[in-house]
C-alpha cells in the first residue's frame, strides 16, 4: 500500500449518510420553528388574551436563548460528548414543544419558548461536530455540510407556508407539535446511527465562564434587537456596553485558565478567523436583504403573511439549488472563487433592488432577491467546512458554536445597522398629508407599518391614498439604500475572500490548504489526533 493510500482518510459509508440524514432533521426544524410563529402570533396571542410585551417575549425569548447558549453547548458537547448532549436536547425539545401547544397562559408560553431556546442551542454545534467527526474524506464532508446547510434553508422558507397549512386545518398549538415526532425520530435513530465523540484532554466546565458567556452574548443580542425595533434608546445602548464590558472579562478569564471554555487559540488559525468574518458579514447583508425584502411584499405590495412566505419560497428555492451546485464546483475550483463570484452576482442583484419602485415592482423584486439568494448561497455551507477544517477534532463543538453564533450575531446586526439605515431614510422621506391627527401622523412617520394602518383607520379615501402613495416611495427609497450598501459590502466581502481564503484547495483535492504567502505553514491540514469514540 502506497503512503498516499495509508494516509487518505477513511470514507463514510451507508450508516453515515443515513445519520446525515437524521441530523438534517432536528436542524431544519429549528429554522421552521422560528419562522413557524409568525403567522400562528394573532391566534395564539388572542387565545390566551397576551399582552403587547408578552408578545414581543413570546416571539423573541426562543431566539434569545439559542444565541446566548451556543457556545456554551458546543463546548459542553466537546466535553461531555456529542452525542449524549444532542439526545439531550432532542428530548427536552419534544417535552418543551408539548408543553407550549397546550399552554394555558401567556407565561406557560414563554417559559415552553425558553425551554425551547435552551434546547434548540443544542442542534446546530452538536450536528455539525458530529458531521465533521463522521465525515473524514474532504470531498464527502464538504457534500455533507452543503445538505446541512440545505436543511437549514429549507427550514427557513417553509416556515410561513407550513404554519398556513397547519393553521388552516387545526388549532395555533399544532405549530408546535409538529416538532414532537421529528425529535422522537432522532432519539429513536439516534444511539444506533450517531457515534459518540469528545475530548478526551477536556476538563470539567466552567461554571463562571458559562455565565459571563451567557451575560456577554444575551445583552447583546438584546441591544441589536431593540436598537432595530425602536431606535437609538437608552436600553438598548446600555444592554450593548454591558455585554461588551463583560464580553472582556470574558476574554481576560478564558486566557488565565488552563483549560477554558473557549480555547481562544482558535483564533489563531488565519483560515478559521476569515471563515468567521466572512460567515458574519455575510449573514449581516443577509439579514438586512430578508427584512427589506419581507416588509417591501407585506407593506408595500399588501400581501399576507402567508402570500409573501409563498412568493420567498421562489428566491428560497434558486439558494437550495445553489447550495447543492457549490458542491459540485468546488470539487475542482478553489472556494474562494466560487464564494468571490457568487457575491458579484449577488452585488447584481443588490443593484437591481435599487430599481423597485414605490408603486409595486414584484417581479424586478423577486428577480434582484434570486439573483442575491443564489450568490450568496455557497457562503453558509463553505465559510462552516473552512472552519470545520481549521478547528483541531476535540474542538469541533466550539469551533461550530462559533461558526452558528456568528451567524446569529450578523443577522441581528444587519436588522439592526442596515435596518436602521432603511429606516432613517423612510423618516426623512415621508410626507403626511394634511388632514391626519396627531397620533397617526406620528406613526406614520415612524415607519410604513404605522401609515398603513393610519391610511386604514378611517382616513377620507384621497388623504389616505395620498399618505400610502408617500410612504412606499419612502420605503423604496430606504430599501434603495440599504441594496446599495449591502452591493459595496458584498464587492468588498468577495475582495476579503480572495485574499484571505485564496490558499484553500477544492475539496477534490484533499484536506489543507496551501502555505501562505511568505512560506508559513497552514494550521489546517496538518495530522492531528483523532477524536476519541465511544458507543
Amino acid at each position: 500500500m502506497s503512503a498516499a493510500a495509508q494516509a487518505a482518510p477513511p470514507r463514510a459509508g451507508r450508516r453515515e449518510w443515513t445519520a446525515l440524514a437524521v441530523l438534517c432533521l432536528p436542524t431544519m426544524l429549528l429554522m421552521l420553528d422560528m419562522n413557524v410563529l409568525v403567522l400562528a402570533l394573532p391566534h395564539l396571542s388572542a387565545d390566551l388574551e397576551a399582552s403587547a410585551v408578552q408578545q414581543l417575549w413570546i416571539t423573541d425569548v426562543y431566539g434569545f436563548l439559542i444565541a446566548g447558549f451556543l457556545v456554551t453547548m458546543g463546548t459542553l458537547g466537546d466535553r461531555a460528548g456529542r452525542r449524549r448532549v444532542l439526545l439531550g436536547g432532542a428530548a427536552a425539545f419534544a417535552a418543551a414543544s408539548a408543553l407550549a401547544a397546550f399552554s394555558t397562559s401567556a407565561e406557560m408560553l414563554i417559559l415552553a419558548r425558553a425551554v425551547l431556546g435552551l434546547a434548540g442551542a443544542t442542534v446546530m454545534p452538536s450536528t455539525l461536530a458530529l458531521i465533521s467527526d463522521m465525515f473524514k474524506d474532504s470531498r464527502q464532508r464538504a457534500a455533507a455540510v452543503s445538505a446541512w446547510a440545505t436543511s437549514l434553508m429549507v427550514g427557513v422558507a417553509l416556515g410561513p407556508a407550513v404554519g398556513g397549512v397547519l393553521l388552516g386545518a387545526f388549532w395555533w398549538g399544532s405549530v408546535f407539535l409538529l416538532a414532537v415526532p421529528v425529535m422522537l425520530l432522532v432519539l429513536l435513530t439516534g444511539p444506533k446511527l450517531l457515534p459518540e465523540s469528545r475530548d478526551p484532554a477536556a476538563g470539567r466546565l466552567d461554571a463562571v465562564s458559562v455565565t459571563l458567556s451567557l451575560a456577554t452574548v444575551l445583552p447583546l443580542v438584546y441591544g441589536l434587537k431593540e436598537l432595530a425595533r425602536d431606535g437609538w434608546q437608552p436600553l438598548p445602548l446600555a444592554a450593548l456596553a454591558a455585554g461588551a464590558a463583560v464580553g472582556t472579562a470574558f476574554v481576560l478569564r478564558q486566557r488565565k485558565l488552563a483549560d477554558p471554555m473557549l480555547d481562544l487559540r482558535l483564533f489563531g488559525d488565519p483560515t478559521l478567523r476569515a471563515g468567521l468574518l466572512v460567515g458574519l458579514l455575510n449573514a449581516t447583508i443577509m439579514g438586512a436583504t430578508g427584512l427589506m425584502v419581507a416588509l417591501y411584499l407585506q407593506t408595500v405590495a399588501g400581501l399576507s403573511p402567508l402570500e409573501a412566505g409563498l412568493w420567498l419560497l421562489i428566491p428560497a428555492t434558486t439558494m437550495v439549488i445553489g447550495v447543492n451546485l457549490t458542491t459540485v464546483l468546488t470539487r475542482r475550483l478553489r472556494p474562494a472563487h466560487v464564494l468571490a463570484a457568487g457575491l458579484a452576482l449577488a452585488a447584481v442583484g443588490q443593484f437591481l433592488l435599487t430599481g423597485t419602485s414605490g408603486a409595486g415592482g414584484i417581479a424586478l423584486l423577486l428577480t434582484a432577491t434570486c439573483l442575491i439568494y443564489f450568490g450568496t448561497s455557497p457562503v453558509g455551507p463553505l465559510t462552516t467546512n473552512v472552519v470545520l477544517e481549521a478547528a483541531p477534532p476535540e474542538k469541533a463543538g466550539a469551533a461550530s458554536a462559533l461558526s452558528s453564533t456568528g451567524g446569529e450575531f450578523g443577522v441581528a446586526l444587519g436588522i439592526a445597522g442596515l435596518g436602521s439605515l432603511g429606516a432613517s431614510v423612510y423618516t426623512a422621506r415621508v410626507t403626511v398629508p394634511d388632514g391626519v391627527d396627531a397620533a397617526s401622523a406620528e406613526a406614520a412617520r415612524e415607519s410604513i407599518a404605522g401609515a398603513v394602518s393610519a391610511a386604514s383607520a378611517g382616513l377620507p379615501p384621497g388623504t389616505a391614498d395620498e399618505l400610502l402613495e408617500s410612504a412606499r416611495a419612502a420605503f423604496a427609497s430606504g430599501l434603495h439604500s440599504v441594496a446599495a450598501v449591502s452591493a459595496a459590502l458584498s464587492l468588498g466581502l468577495a475582495v476579503l475572500i480572495v485574499l484571505r481564503l485564496r490558499n484553500v484547495r477544492p475539496s477534490g483535492e484533499g484536506h489543507g490548504h496551501e502555505p501562505a504567502a511568505g512560506g508559513d505553514a497552514p494550521q489546517t491540514g496538518t495530522p492531528r489526533a483523532d477524536t476519541a469514540h465511544a458507543g
